[in-house]
Order: structure tokens, then sequence, then C-alpha cells
């Protein structure tokens, strides 16, 4: 803090932006706020370029550190050469900038904005102050004639004194214009950085928005660092006392406060005989008949009154209305869709309909979904079908219209890889090779040296270039890049959205976000609705609707048996390829230790794979005590009735937060602030203040500290990436309907899958090679009988009577427009010949080439190259050359089976012929190692062999070999990759150290097909088998041309 006679000269800093005018200013909104109070300012005002999405940061942080000054809203604008700055003076000023703002960007593209200076006529800009800062040269009279109209006595000129050499002519300038037009003069730094230190990070911003080298662009750069938040005294040394003054006479005038904005909640879903608590208690009476029938505990109905009275003392009954008026529209429209989040704790959700777990079977605990203390909207996500997303959004903006619905922004920021390029770029290093270094460190992401392993690897820098890039790789991590739109949380207003937020385009069409993200709405307390998309539901829909079309039963998800014995024994088998949450590497190693056998194991399953119970050294004991071999003890017996579920560990968000309740004597509000904690900390790592509390009052209680220390780092797992209960129950429904699915359906399940891809994390291959070692016969894409998705045809050789057709989706190159036009002109018989083809409107050559391709004509012109070369000579709705055609009988040779396997992965993305690891080891190119299938039988006779302790893991040397299908490096598992072979009987899985990774890295990164020699293992209890490498060979030169792709994790 600046000494008393400096802070009795008063200063407010009114023209400040921060990094949210993307690439301009090098310092956060919370550094700006911070640094002007320790300097003793009396306000700052936050004016980013046609915007206010950074304003919200540097209100939190002001209200969180109850720092002393004063913050004001506004922005800047560069109209036609010209520099004004609007400053909100009170509610009206504010809304009418966010009016503005809204109007220059609508017009513009996605990060753009097109101001004219007639706009701050058209546009009422009464209750706003303006700042001009003329420009260095050329004339200024039309415009200031104009703000002089237009903000009488609401108008002082800006002077930014930056020391540079044409200081003392721009003095000049201004107060000759002051004079001439009759204007005060108002002192300013232009502020774009918080500290002088932050000039060679301005310097390599303003290098990376021009996308120059900065070598090349010294004459952009600002001439020194005054630029800055500077001291009273420097002030007052290099301005006259009267525009110091007339900064804070500006202050004073303006009395925005951002937490004076009023959100009104929508009331389009109220019918008008009904207040919106009538209204919402009669559909949860209705929705508790329905869930519960007519017979209801007076246990239940306490628990729907608290939460109802909850609701109302809190005013969210508009939102609980909104929310299942989205969920009864979907519904309507058979869409289906799933409530999840913290909405999942509570029973109203559950009785509207909004989710489909029932929180009292499953213990959720509504103090994370609402609690006195917390001001925000609760927290309801919804899940629906990723095809039919856009219904929903649809149905929002008609509901509410453009001006009043709006979705929420996503701020992207500067991570490690892109920081990496735009800052070499900017210092003028080869792009081409730092991307080179970059691929070949891609398994290394997360290790803390990787970064500095790049930089001193042959980069050519010198000591000093490298502490320069090391530095600003630093100081922009986190920086804001550019917003974008949330993955879909709408803003959904009584009034106009653009009175509480400006609104620009996003960059898909007829798409408009606000420009706060997630955090400030919560921050202020605005509704958010998030209308999320999840593949796996639009997969379930599809077999249902395969189910009920293909097998004459109609079955909804709800009649579906929730304990079907042969659902769970294949989930303990890890067999779940395609299934949803646990078809991962992890998920699939931990069923079989874990061996669910009912839906609660399920959300264990889902959450326990989780940064927060591994982290906190939960697993190992939960699983020892679920078995039996582990005695269940509790630190203090009051914490039984939180940890009995899951035999006296914590596993759930949920159960640390109630820990804390009865461990630590937290109130509702402070629980709510852990769970807020949790879930900013990987992005602002403060949590040490809640630790410490945690800490005292649990030790206080008489809780050892060793246990104290588990529960703290659990917290932190929790805030790297954990599941709540009500999250995990929520996403295990839906594991266990996609499970019953495979089981019961497997030829209608890998169908709907096939046909809702992209999604989860297999790929069409190695679903379709899934599906087959389950009996299921699929057919290849055949123009004669398949349609635009895959579907079922009738065949009692196949598991369930039905055979899977691939496809005329899965044809590369084949637009679904050429498709449908196909499908309409085939005749009931069948196409006879290639000559048919090309009357079909709509067809063109290259659609017929594709098909040839794609052997998809093998019915009606031989194989594929044969095809292909009758299509080439083809000329779709043109007869003129068609005797050519008829006349050529040239025949070409068929493609062997490897030729076969390349243009059917190349134009199709998989083969139903033999495997590639199968053809290789026949023509004796690939060493004959064991197979997949194998691998759990060598381990089984090694341990009927060995002596020795019988709890010892089983291993085995050995050597396998297979294409390379995932690479995945989990955060949980630091200094580990998982790798997954494939061969023509299933996968191998694949343990790579750190060591090994390092020595291997090039063949890990860049190699298709390899042999890995190894350890196999296996623990006695369970038939996990997987291999610990040890050395790599590639053999990828053998299949050059073999499009193989691979799922990497990074």
């Amino acid at each position: 803090m600046a000494n008393s006679s400096e802070t009795d000269l008063g200063f407010a800093e009114l023209h400040c932006l921060s990094n949210f005018s993307f690439l301009r200013a090098a310092s956060h909104p919370q550094e700006l706020i911070r640094r002007a109070s320790e300097l003793g300012y009396r306000a700052l005002a936050v004016t980013d370029e046609c915007s206010v999405a950074g304003v919200v940061r540097a209100w939190r942080e002001r209200k969180d550190n109850e720092l002393d000054i004063k913050l004001i809203v506004g922005s800047e604008f560069l109209v036609d050469g010209h520099t004004l700055v609007l400053l909100a003076r009170n509610n009206e000023g504010y809304r009418q900038l966010c009016q503005l703002i809204t109007r220059m960007r609508r017009r513009a593209e996605k990060g753009q904005y097109d101001a004219r200076l007639h706009d701050f006529q058209q546009t009422s800009t009464s209750d706003c102050l303006c700042l001009y800062l003329p420009p260095r040269h050329g004339d200024v009279r039309a415009t200031l004639q104009h703000l002089c109209h237009q903000f009488e006595k609401r108008l002082w000129l800006l002077a930014d004194n930056s020391l540079d050499n044409d200081a003392p002519r721009l003095r000049e300038r201004v107060e000759q214009l002051a004079e001439d037009y009759q204007l005060p003069i108002v002192a300013s730094s232009h502020v774009q950085m918080h500290i002088p230190e932050r000039k060679k990070l301005h310097d390599c911003l303003t290098a990376i928005r021009a996308n120059q080298p900065i070598e090349a662009i010294r004459h952009q750069l600002k001439p020194n660092a005054e630029n800055h938040l500077r001291s009273l005294k420097k002030l007052a040394h290099i301005f006259p006392a009267d525009w110091l003054h007339n900064s804070v006479h500006i202050a004073d005038q303006c009395q925005f406060e951002l937490d004076s904005i009023r959100y009104r909640y929508p009331k389009d879903v109220l019918p008008g005989q009904y207040s919106a608590g009538e209204y919402l208690r009669l559909l949860v009476k209705q929705g508790v008949q329905r869930r519960f029938g007519s017979q209801v505990e007076a246990e239940l109905w306490k628990r729907i009154d608290t939460e109802l009275a909850l609701i109302k003392l809190k005013g969210f009954e508009h939102y609980f209305l909104t929310v299942y008026d989205i969920v009864r529209f979907a519904r309507s429209r058979g869409i289906l869709c799933q409530g999840r989040g913290s909405g999942a704790n509570s029973v109203v959700c559950y009785v509207l309909g909004i989710t489909e777990v029932n929180p009292r079977e499953a213990s959720l605990l509504f103090e994370r979904f609402i609690s006195e203390g917390r001001k925000d909207p609760p927290d309801i996500d919804v899940d629906f079908e990723h095809e039919r997303r856009e219904e929903i959004i649809q149905y929002l903006y008609e509901k509410y219209g453009r001006k009043r619905a709006a979705l929420a922004a996503t701020v992207i920021t500067y991570r490690r890889k892109s920081a990496l390029r735009d800052v070499a770029k900017a210092l003028g290093i080869q792009v081409d090779l730092l991307d080179q270094k970059i691929a070949n460190y891609g398994w290394r992401y997360r290790s803390k040296d990787w970064i500095d392993e790049i930089i001193n690897d042959g980069l050519g820098l010198s000591a000093y270039q490298i502490d320069i890039f090391k530095t600003l790789l630093k100081e922009i991590s986190s920086f804001p890049r550019h917003l974008s739109q949330h993955v879909g949380g709408f803003v959904i207003t009584e009034g106009v959205v653009a009175d509480l937020v400006p609104i620009e385009n996003a960059s898909m069409a007829d798409r408009t976000v606000i420009q706060w993200d997630k955090d400030d709405l919560e921050s202020l307390s605005l509704m958010k609705v998030d209308i999320l998309a999840l593949g796996m539901l639009s997969a379930v829909r599809k077999s249902l609707d395969l189910i009920r079309d293909f097998h004459q039963q109609p079955i909804q998800i709800q009649d579906i048996d929730r304990d079907d014995a042969d659902v769970f024994r294949m989930i303990q088998k890890a067999d779940t390829v395609g299934v949803f949450q646990i078809e991962s590497r992890a998920q699939m190693s931990m069923l079989p230790r874990l061996k669910p056998h009912c839906y609660y194991d399920l959300v264990v399953q889902v959450a326990i794979v989780r940064p927060g119970p591994i982290h906190g050294d939960m697993v190992h004991p939960y699983l020892l005590r679920r078995e039996g071999k582990e005695p269940v003890v509790y630190p203090k017996p009051e914490l039984k009735e939180v940890l009995e579920r899951t035999y006296g560990v914590p596993i759930f968000q949920e159960q640390v937060i109630k820990l804390a309740m009865v461990a630590a004597d937290f109130n509702g509000t402070e629980a709510d602030e852990l769970r807020r904690s949790m879930a900013s900390w990987k992005k602002t790592g403060h949590m040490s203040h809640l630790h410490a509390k945690l800490s005292e009052k649990m030790l206080a209680n008489g809780y050892p500290q060793d246990y104290i220390d588990r529960i703290n780092r659990q917290i932190e797992g929790f805030g790297e990436y954990g599941f709540p209960e009500s999250h995990a129950a929520g996403f295990a429904l839906i594991a266990y309907v996609s499970s019953w699915l495979k089981c019961h359906y497997p030829a209608a399940f890998c169908c709907a899958l096939l046909n809702s891809l992209p999604m989860g994390f297999y790929s069409a291959s190695q679903l379709v090679q899934d599906v087959q070692r389950h009996g299921v016969k699929v057919r290849p894409v055949d123009i004669n009988h398949s349609d635009w998705d895959s579907t079922l045809e009738p065949d009692n050789t196949s598991t369930g009577d039905a055979a899977l057709r691939l496809g005329l989706r899965r044809v590369k190159g084949l637009s679904e427009q050429a498709a449908i036009s196909l499908l309409l002109y085939r005749p009931a018989d069948g196409f006879q010949s290639l000559r048919q083809l090309e009357k079909i409107p709509g067809l063109h050559k290259g659609d017929i080439e594709a098909l040839a391709s794609a052997d998809a004509l093998a019915g009606i012109a031989g194989h594929r190259f044969q095809a292909r070369w009758q299509a080439a000579a083809m000329h779709p709705q043109n007869d003129l050359l068609s005797d050519a055609f008829d006349n050529d009988d040239t025949a070409l040779p068929a493609p062997d089976d490897y030729d076969n396997l390349v243009e059917d992965q190349d134009s199709v993305g998989l083969s139903l012929r033999t495997h590639l690891v199968r053809l290789l080891r026949e023509r004796d190119m690939l060493p004959d190692t064991p197979t997949a299938d194998q691998l759990l039988a060598l381990a089984n006779e090694a341990q009927r062999q060995r002596r020795g302790n019988p709890d010892d893991k089983i291993k085995v040397p050995i050597v396998v070999s297979g294409l390379i299908t995932n690479r995945q490096m989990p955060k949980t598992a630091t200094g580990v990759t998982f790798v997954t072979l494939e061969d023509h009987t299933g996968n191998i899985n694949l343990i790579v150290w750190l060591p090994v990774a390092q020595k291997y890295m090039k063949i890990l990164t860049t190699e298709k097909l390899v042999v890995v020699r190894g350890v196999l293992e296996k623990s006695p209890d369970n038939d996990v088998v997987h291999v610990i490498a040890e050395e790599f060979k590639g053999y990828s030169e053998l299949v050059a041309d073999f499009k193989q792709g691979s799922r990497n994790y990074h």
C-alpha cells in the first residue's frame, strides 16, 4: 500500500485492458485489481475491448479478498482509428453498455466487432460516461463534434503520458483539443499490464496477434513498459493534479456494482392460475404418484417438503419448472434424456422425471444440491441423445426467442502445447522442428520435464533465449486465447439477455453466446441450464428401436430388469467393449477385481477409477474389505453412517463432504464452500485454507493425523477429476442399460453403436470384431442390400437369429444425399448392372467409384478392381459415351488378401476378411507369437505349476505382437502408459513404464505394428492378464499402406 501522502493525491485508473482483450494485454483481471489496491488507487475500471468478459473475475477477486478499491465496469471501442472508453454510471448505464457491445458484436463474425460512430447515438448511452483518447495523428474535429453532442457534460479527454519521444507533442495536442472544445482532461496509463515486468510477455502477445516473430514487428511494439499500473508518486510527477483529481471525480459518479444485477427467471412455463410454488408442488404430487404409487411413507413426504421449502426459500421454483419443461418436451418427441450432476441428489428432481436415480436408494446428499448458504442456482445437467440435441436447442430458441436465450461461453486458455507453439513462433523458432519434437514427446505431456527437454533438445537456443522462453511459457499459461461456446449451458431470462451481459456470435451458424462462462454465471447467481449431448443415449434409443422393429419386442428402459445375473456375469468378465463408461482399459482392469453384482456396485465401479479415490489411497482398502481380506473399521463410530455402504472407505465426493460435516463440524455453507473449492481446484489451486480448517477441526475431534492427510489428498484428487456419487449413479444406470443390451441383443447393440459413431472408446473395426467374437454374423456393404444405416437381417446361424449388415454410411466418399438417391431408385429386385446407376439423379461418378472401392458393387460388377475400372468409364446421367462402356470387356486380376485388407480399411474403416496380423503370420512375415486368446491359459498353466507363495502374482516371460489401437496415459498413473494391441483373436493389454517408454519413444509414438517382449502377469484371484513391456520392435514397414487408426490419450 502506498504511504498516506501519496494516497491523499487520489487517483482512479479508468482505461485498463486485461488479458480478456485477447492478445492485447499481459495481465489477468485479478492481478490488475489486486495491484491497483496495493498501490492505493481509489478505483479501477476494467475496460476490455468491446467486452465485459473479464470483469467478473476482477469483481470476484475484490470481493473474496475484501480489497478496498472500487471496481468500475466499462469497455473500450476502436472506431475508425479513434479510441473511446465508456463507463457504466449506474444499472441503466451497464444495461446500455451491454446492448451497445451486443449490437457491434452481432453484426460481425465470431471474435470480431463492427463499431460505428452512430452506434453511440442509435443505442442509448445516456447513463454512460465517455472518455476519448485522440489518435496520434489525423483530424479529429468531426469525431469530437459528434461526441460533444452525444455525451454533453459526460465527455473527457484521455491523456496517457507514456513517456516516449512523442509524449510532449501528444500532451500539447490533448491540451489544445481541451481548450478548443472546452473539455476536461483525465489522466490514465492506458494500462495493459499490472507490472512493468510483463513487457516481454506483452511483446510476445503482440507478435502472436500479428502472426509474426517479434523481430519482424519491432515497430509495432511499445517503446517502453509505461502502460502498467504506476505508483501514485510517479503519476503525480508526470500528470497535473487536476487531471488526477478528474479521475476520482469520474469514479465517484460510477456507482454500478455487478452484484446489483437482477436476474429474473422465465415465467413462460407457468400456467396462469398457479403461482410457481403451487405449480411445482402440483407436479411433484403427480410425480410421486407416478414413481411410488398411492402408498407413500411419511418419511418420503418429509424429505420432499424439506426440499420444496428450501427451493422456495432460495427462490428456485422457476428454475425447476424450466428444467422440467425442457425434459417434458424431449420426452414428447421420443428423445432419450437423463439428468445428472448434483440434481440427482434431489427427490424433487426424481419425481419430476428430470433424473432417473432414486436418491433415497443411493443415499445421495441433498446438501450438495442446495444449501441454505448457497446463493447460486443448483446444478442440473441433462444429457440428451447427441444426434437430437439440436431439436432441444431449437425448442429453446423458439420458445424464448433469440433475445431471451443464449449459450454460455467457454474461455479457451493457453495450455502447454498451444503456448509452446505460439511463444516459439513469436521468438522466431522454427515451428516445424518444434512440432516434430512435440510429436516425439507426445506420450509425455504430463511429465513435469517434457517442456524443458523439448526446449533444451536441439532447438539451437542460447541460455538467455532458453530463460526467456521458459519465463514466457510460465506467464502465458492459462491466459485466455478466445471465447468459445459452452458445450450446452443455456442462459434463459424473463427479460432480454443482453440487458445482463453482452451477446456475440458463435462460430456455428444461428448460435449466439454471452461473454461470461459458467464460473462467472455462478458467481453472480445467474441461471444456467445445461443441455448436454451423450452419444450413448443415441445408441440406446437406436438399440431399442431395432429390438422393437426387428425382434418385435417393444422394450422401454424402465422395463429392463436391473438385477439380471447374466448381465453382471458379463460385466465381471470385463466383456464390456462398447459399453458406456466401463469400457476403458482402467475400468476393464478393475471389473474382475471389484466383481459388480448389483446396481450400486456399478455406481462404485464408475467412480473408483478416478483421481479422488486413487490419490487418497482408498482403492486397495476398499477392494480388500469388500473381499473380506481386511476388517471394516471406522476412525470413529459417527462415520459409520457416512461410510458403511463403501466398507468404511470414502469413495464419493458426497462422502467427503458429509465426512467434513460429521468429523469437522462443517455447516451447510462450509460444506458448499468445500464443494466449490473441489470444483475449481484444478483451475485455481486454492484449497489450502479449507485443508487447514478441516485438519484443525478433525484433529480437535480426535481423528488421527494420517487419516486426515489421506482425506486431504483425496479432496485434491476430486479437484483433479472425481465423480460425485450423484454423477456416478446417473452414469451407472446408462452403463447397466448398455450392458443389458450388449448381453441380450448383441447384434442390435453393435448396429446401434455403428450408426451413432463417432462416440465412445472403440473404432468401428474393434466393435465389429467384438460382436463377431460373440457369434454375430456381419455382412459387408452391398448396393442391393444395405441401407444408409447399418441394419439387422434374419440369420438363424447368428447369435440372436440376427445378422448385422453394414450400411452405406460406412463408405468413405459417399454422401448421405447420394445414398438417399440410390436407395430411392433401387429396384425391388435390386440393381442388375452398373448401367442402371448412370440414370440416378444426384449420383455422381465419384460416388460410384467410392462404392466400387468399398466392394459394394461386387454383386453386379465383380471384384473391386474390376468394378472400379468399369466405374471410371461411366458417365452418370449422360448416354453419349455409353457404347464405350458397354464394349469394355477388359478383365482385371482380382485383388489378393492383403490388397483387400488395405482397400477395406481405407474405404470402409474395417474388414470382414482375415485379420492383418493373421495374414502376416501365415506369410511368415511376422513372428508366430501367442495370441490374445491364449494369454489367460498360459498364465493359468504357470499358476498350476508354480511353487511358493500362492498370493504372489504369476509372471511368465513372453513375446506378443499386434496392431496398436490405443495409447493411454491417465493422470492417475504417473509414469506409466497403457497400450492396447489387437490381433485376430482379441486385445492384448500392455503396461509400459516410463524408462521403457523413454527408450522406445519413437516406436511407441509412430509404429502401427509391433512385436513386444515382456512379462505376462496375472493376479491369482482374478482373470485379468496384462504384459509388462520390456522391449519393442516395429514392423510398420510391412504395412506402410495399411491405414490403421489408433486412439491416443495424451
